[in-house]
């Protein structure tokens, strides 16, 4: 196959760690509205789906045009080098989006351009009909001001999908979120974590992969594992790899409280399921009761927000009683996330640093209290 151009795809505040994990690949990148480019083999498509923990997907881009017509967009996508992707049999689902573009038609584009790629393949395979029987390639036609993408999903399930997420709370944070949030502080392995608002634990499990150094897809499947053109080689010496590199006997202090029994049940289940019970404690506990000798800890939070109406008051209590608790942590690095807008004052003090990054689709702000850096022995 040779050098291939790939996508990761990236919810909007969350491109430059995207890129950090590529860069770490060994890919140079480019970066981009949601999105993060770079050139490479076969082989990235499945270490980039084991490896990227923040990522959303990972596309392969067969090609990018000006299209303002419809002509414009059959002839150009029916040109692109298809067959060099789809076998004869694959099946080939075609989605779309347009933004700000003459083209607004998502439906008609979809069409359009399943048609042109009909067209190459019976070019290419000298047949006139595709039964589409064999391997799923979900393509994609994005249309932004007037400028058409053509890729193919490699992923299948969205990268979120770890596969450890047997049950969820009613507001669940996506896993790459979570990741993200871990990513953003200056925790270390070696120093306790805590998350005082576990709900369905997923902080801490994060938390708990990239302490261990365990690729978050190791436990899942990939679409683009029944391509014909990627050798099986290529994913078990991927596997292999990350096998190696995770440190199962890195000693972890992870703790997640909740003030909601269930939850915490729901939380030791998702922690069995991606084999990391025996790595992190999950207990019932209201957040104003947690106290420590530990030093030099971090705590990441995604609290309450407050965005139902009646819960304002109760909220914001809560906020000033987190100030007043964590404030007697004085070596301890403390992360926030919400969407309230007067968290600050509530809590009773500025953030060293904020970084605004969206959950699902709420406008949020992390909210960054550095402590000390830990001396060295």
């Amino acid at each position: 196959m040779g050098q291939i151009t790939l996508i990761a795809t990236a919810a909007m505040g969350l491109e430059s760690i995207v890129a950090d994990e590529v860069r770490a690949l060994g890919y140079d990148c480019q970066v981009d509205n949601g999105k993060v480019m770079f050139v490479a083999d076969e082989r990235a498509i499945c270490r980039t789906n084991l490896w990227l923990r923040t990522a959303d997907r990972v596309k392969v881009k067969v090609g990018e045009f000006r299209a303002t017509t419809f002509d414009e967009l059959f002839e150009q996508t029916k040109a692109l080098p298809w067959a060099q992707f789809l076998p004869v049999d694959a099946q080939f689902p075609v989605v779309g989006k347009s933004v700000k573009s003459t083209l607004f038609s998502v439906s008609d584009c979809q069409a359009i351009v399943k048609k042109a790629i009909v067209e190459h393949l019976k070019q290419h395979y000298g047949v006139s009909w595709f039964e589409e029987t064999g391997a799923l390639f979900r393509i994609e036609v994005a249309l932004h001001k007037d400028v058409a993408t053509l890729t193919i999903d490699t992923s299948g399930a969205g990268l979120h999908k770890r596969g450890y997420r047997v049950k969820q709370g009613e507001a669940p944070l996506k896993e790459t979120l979570a990741a993200a949030l871990v990513r953003l502080t200056n925790w270390t392995p070696d120093r306790p974590f805590v998350d005082p608002f576990c709900g369905s634990g997923t902080i801490a499990i994060e938390a708990a992969l990239i302490g261990q150094n365990i690729a978050p897809g190791f436990n899942r499947d990939f679409v683009s594992e029944q391509w014909s053109w990627i050798p099986p080689h290529l994913w078990d010496e991927a596997r292999e790899e990350a096998e190696d590199l995770a440190r199962y006997d890195q000693p972890l202090h992870i703790v997640g409280f909740d003030i909601d029994h269930r939850m915490v049940d729901i939380a030791k289940t998702n922690a069995q399921e991606a084999g990391l019970a025996d790595l992190i404690t999950f207990k019932q506990m209201q957040m104003k009761d947690f106290r420590t000798k530990e030093e030099y800890g971090v705590i990441v939070g995604n609290p309450p927000y407050s965005e139902r109406l009646g819960e304002k008051e109760e909220v914001e209590q809560l906020y000033r009683e987190m100030g007043k608790t964590f404030a007697a942590l004085d070596t301890w690095s403390i992360y926030i996330l919400t969407s309230h807008r007067h968290f600050e004052q509530l809590y009773g003090k500025q953030a060293t640093k904020r970084r605004k990054l969206f959950n699902g689709f709420i406008e949020t702000q992390y909210y960054q209290f550095w402590g000390p850096r830990p001396p060295r022995y």
